[in-house]
């Protein structure tokens, strides 16, 4: 939830909110008063944004939203929520816009706290829109420019998500380590046996040539010379580290490995997730092969 407030709502509101935006929003957003979230994913439009089918309707003085969302992060508990909306007929890439919509809104409506396999911590919610009246001066960034909004800010949230890969992999090769040597088996410690040996020492290689990706990555991302091709190389690669070792870690934990008091089957459930939002492997894939070979 921190994360997705600070590395991926921030970026929209302090690089396109207007100056009367920001003296209405930022305040709330920096001292913790204000819950943020961003609306993208529909029931039946996930990484493709382009089959968006919210829409808002210029009546004047206000848009018209309605449709719905599902999968939002902060759902249930987002004071604020950016949308994105169809503000052309045939919308996509040259139609969308994002809208922010204000607790308290009428038509503005939370379905329930959805119950996941994993972050339970963490709510994650539908939203419905019903005729809501959306203010024009909460159009956030240029009108049917949303897309490109995305776009750039996508990067950020890939490299943030790929920051949280390598430190989950590198921190269940920790405890795992730790636990192997302490274990006994056959009346020796499991670190005794080639094959654990084996294994740690391919996750701790894997997770090393990961690290030293993701950090240069992060470098370059300070430096305003990360693309949307970098950070899609990260963001898959790390997440399916993470997914791999967490498995790994969890069956050389035996069968307390599957018991939900140890960290890493709650990692192993948690961690799930990581290679679908922000953008699923296969769509990092897609991207990745289309700057190649167009």
């Amino acid at each position: 939830a921190l994360g997705l407030h600070n590395d991926i709502i921030g970026p929209y509101l302090t690089g396109l909110a207007t100056e009367e935006q920001k003296r209405r929003w930022l305040p709330g957003f920096c001292d913790g008063s204000l819950i943020t979230a961003i609306a993208m994913t529909e029931p039946g439009a996930g990484s493709d944004l382009q089959g968006i089918k919210t829409r808002a309707e210029d009546r004047g003085d206000h848009w018209l939203l309605n449709g719905s969302k599902t999968f939002i992060s902060n759902g249930i508990l987002a004071d604020l929520v950016i949308v994105v909306a169809k503000t052309t007929p045939e919308g996509g890439a040259k139609g969308l816009s994002l809208l922010v919509v204000e607790r308290g809104m009428e038509g503005f409506e939370r379905g329930r706290n959805l119950d996941k396999i994993g972050q339970k911590a963490q709510d994650t919610a539908e939203l419905f829109f019903h005729d809501v009246r959306v203010p024009k001066e909460n159009l956030l960034g240029e009108l049917n420019g949303a897309f490109v909004h995305l776009m750039t800010n996508l990067a950020q949230e890939r490299l943030n998500i790929a920051v949280a890969g390598i430190a989950a992999a590198e921190y269940l090769l920790e405890i795992t380590t730790e636990y192997v040597k302490e274990r006994e088996a056959f009346g020796r410690p499991l670190s005794r046996l080639q094959h654990i040996r084996f294994e740690i020492a391919e996750m701790a290689t894997e997770c090393a040539v990961t690290r030293t990706f993701v950090d240069r990555c992060t470098e370059d991302h300070a430096n305003g010379e990360l693309d949307a091709v970098h950070a899609s190389m990260a963001k898959w690669w790390a997440t399916e580290l993470q997914k791999r070792v967490a498995d790994r870690c969890l069956q050389l934990h035996g069968g307390y490995g599957y018991m939900t008091e140890y960290r890493v089957a709650r990692a192993f459930t948690d961690g799930r997730i990581q290679t679908i939002y922000g953008g699923t492997t296969e769509i990092m894939k897609e991207i990745i092969g289309r700057s190649l070979l167009g």
